[in-house]
């Protein structure tokens, strides 16, 4: 297997993702239909995962978070790549062999009044709503919890209930979340370490601070900066990246960077080499929180202000 990523401590991961790819096939034809290209939701997509950790996942809409959620639940079969549940690849379980991996566990942890047993869901609240479906993910006692943006719908008082609720169970399980997300306060709040997914692909990854504070790689440091900031100094003081032009389709993602056709940084490398996700060879040697994974070939390190 290969080595842990996204900077993360020295221990064994309980979750292992190694290039992990998902394409959609687009078809012609009505009878006899014909693949005439694919999707490419996901598209070789590596991070671990530790005991009692939440990873963040945030990106652009149609970035393939989703989709990740659904390859780690096993939702979706992967089109390749390998996901390590304590060593074993559950990308290749099916049936009953998949269900030994889930143990049952007893309810009624999440704060909500027994007497609600026999209501019916139109009766509940979002954020009732949203501690059920926590209810129903702790049912089999995972030691690992996929949350897709689990809190998007609610109000802002509520979505800190359920935050807070979701780090209490964290603490009294050890529980380990990944946690998938848009809205980049939500995510640093909750998270320990954080993933940016961009089109398929995840353009850095580290901990919370070396994301929010150290930013890397041009997208990352562009999505930050668009993050509304309440106080008028600090958000004149910051410098707001504007990005030109629209997402690429996944269907037809550009060559080598992906986020070269927007990235004001590209140059002709950008377009003939893939960049890889590991740790710019400039800041190897160097203590710095720009020392995280970054898949830029341009990569440095941007004080954002923001979040």
């Amino acid at each position: 297997m290969a080595e842990p990523t996204g900077n993360a401590p020295e221990r064994e991961p309980i979750l292992q993702v190694r290039n992990l790819v998902k394409h959609f096939p687009l078809t012609q034809g009505i009878l006899f239909k014909k693949q005439v290209g694919a999707v490419k939701a996901v598209d070789g997509i590596s991070f671990d995962l530790y005991r009692g950790e939440t990873l963040g996942i945030v990106g652009e809409s149609g970035c393939g978070k989703s989709t990740v959620a659904k390859l780690l639940m096993n939702l979706e079969r992967a089109t390749a790549g390998e996901v390590f549940y304590k060593g074993q690849d559950i990308t290749k379980l099916s049936g009953r062999a998949l269900k030994t991996v889930r143990r049952n566990i007893q309810m009624d942890v999440v704060g909500l009044n027994p007497e609600y047993i026999n209501r019916y869901p139109h009766q509940f609240s979002g954020g009732q709503r949203q501690r059920i479906g926590i209810a129903r993910g702790l049912a089999l006692n995972p030691e690992i919890i996929i949350c897709d943006e689990p809190v998007s719908a609610l109000d802002v008082s509520v979505q800190a209930q359920v935050i807070n609720l979701m780090g209490k169970l964290q603490d009294e399980f050890d529980l380990s979340y990944v946690f998938i997300a848009h809205d980049l306060s939500i995510v640093r709040h909750i998270s320990d370490r954080v993933g940016v997914m961009y089109l398929g692909k995840m353009a850095e990854i580290g901990s919370d601070a070396e994301i929010y504070e150290h930013p890397t790689h041009p997208y990352t440091q562009a999505l930050l900066s668009a993050v509304p900031v309440p106080d008028p100094e600090v958000r004149e003081a910051r410098e707001r990246i504007i990005l030109t032009g629209d997402v690429p389709s996944p269907a037809n993602p550009p060559s080598g960077c992906r986020f070269r056709t927007r990235c004001w940084k590209a140059e002709e490398k950008c377009a003939t080499e893939e960049p890889l996700l590991a740790i710019p060879t400039r800041f190897k040697s160097v203590n710095t929180p720009a020392a995280h994974e970054s898949a830029c070939h341009f990569a440095e390190e941007k004080a954002v202000l923001a979040v």
